[in-house]
């Protein structure tokens, strides 16, 4: 019996030693939710937060073909503990089913060169401004598809303003790129960074994540970063960060 668990401990031992901040807010109750096998003493557990789902434990059907009834997405990214996970998954959602690589990087707190970052963030365009995401950018950037996802994990803007933190280059008030939290735990974000497609390969995701960088450390925030694909990789080390090693996660379209 699949049900949601709103004490954390019961699950918290089953998630043990995977760094992975998605699952911390689910277990800090920051966001997100979890679910189990049982309501006591689980032996499986999903941690599900935006587009991300995250299965630990001993591998469970039931479980893995678990969608809450408050999830409305046809998109969703599950991310396995191990190979036994990975191969249940890929049989309960079959053509639905598109196994992905994904790039993790370690959590250094101390390792950012503030230096390299502000010499970055002073190398901006012409006529171009970075800013901190308030109600006026956050409105923007929820008007469109490209840029909706700096903010979407935050149901309103006073959610954003208590819990995220973001920032976008912009040409007279039109947004070009930014880099936000996509999602909160408390003692960091994970980063999300989307540039508009005409204004890719111009090293705007550069500036927004070294400017984002800084005012994370400035509150005493980690900025975590996890990359979807190899340029995702690379500009994580062009700011920093350290490659620790890839994993393997399988998205699903029709979830």
């Amino acid at each position: 019996m699949v049900c949601e668990i709103t004490n954390a401990d019961i699950a918290a031992p089953l998630f043990d030693g995977w760094e992975e901040t998605l699952i911390w807010s689910c277990l800090q109750k920051v966001m997100g939710k979890l679910y189990a096998n049982a309501p006591e003493n689980p032996t499986a557990a999903m941690a599900i937060i935006a587009d991300f789902a995250f299965f630990a434990g001993e591998p469970d059907a039931e479980l893995a073909a678990c969608k809450p009834d408050w999830c409305t997405q046809d998109f969703i990214i599950l991310v396995p503990q191990n190979d036994a996970w990975k191969d249940l998954l890929l049989r309960c959602y079959g053509v639905k089913a598109t196994p992905v690589i994904r790039y993790a990087f370690y959590k250094e707190p101390h390792i950012f060169d503030t230096k390299k970052l502000e010499q970055i963030v002073c190398d901006l365009p012409a006529e171009c401004e970075l800013a901190l995401i308030d109600e006026h950018f956050y409105n923007l950037c929820s008007a469109e598809a490209w840029s909706a996802d700096l903010v979407s994990q935050f149901k309103d803007y006073e959610t954003f303003c208590r819990l995220g933190l973001g920032v976008v280059l912009h040409k007279n008030g039109v947004i070009l790129s930014g880099a936000s939290s996509y999602t909160r735990y408390r003692e960091g974000i994970e980063i999300e960074i989307d540039t508009r497609a005409d204004c890719r390969r111009q090293g705007f995701a550069r500036l927004c994540g070294a400017k984002l960088i800084l005012e994370c450390r400035k509150r005493k925030l980690y900025p975590s970063w996890d990359a979807q694909n190899p340029a995702s990789a690379a500009l994580a080390q062009k700011l920093g960060y350290r490659f620790s090693h890839t994993y393997t996660a399988i998205e699903i379209r029709g979830y």
